[in-house]
């Protein structure tokens, strides 16, 4: 693999994706633990949730910047991967009115 190839191999790809996985991961084990009613404190698990939502900021805008112009069409599927599984994490919380 070249370094003008992005594949999910690299870690700026499968990183972003990775932590929305984990993200979603943590507010399904919330559910499973305390169910889907609203907490009188945000815990532990609503801050890590948020801290893997938002570090994963400037590794996609790092990805963008490297990858994009050297590879428009690979990159933007990439990207666009990295949005749907963001958007799944964000999804329960959304929807729960969390």
């Amino acid at each position: 693999m070249t370094s003008s190839n992005p594949t999910l191999r690299q870690p700026s790809a499968f990183l972003p994706i990775t932590m929305s996985l984990a993200a979603l991961t943590v507010v399904l084990g919330q559910i499973a633990l305390v169910g889907v009613a609203r907490q009188a404190d945000e815990g532990t698990a609503a801050h890590l949730w948020q801290l893997l939502i938002l570090a994963q900021a400037p590794i996609v805008t790092f990805f963008a910047i490297k990858y994009l112009p050297r590879n428009p069409r690979q990159a933007l599927v990439i990207l666009l991967l990295q949005g749907i599984a963001v958007l799944a994490a964000l999804a329960p919380v959304y929807f729960l009115h969390w």
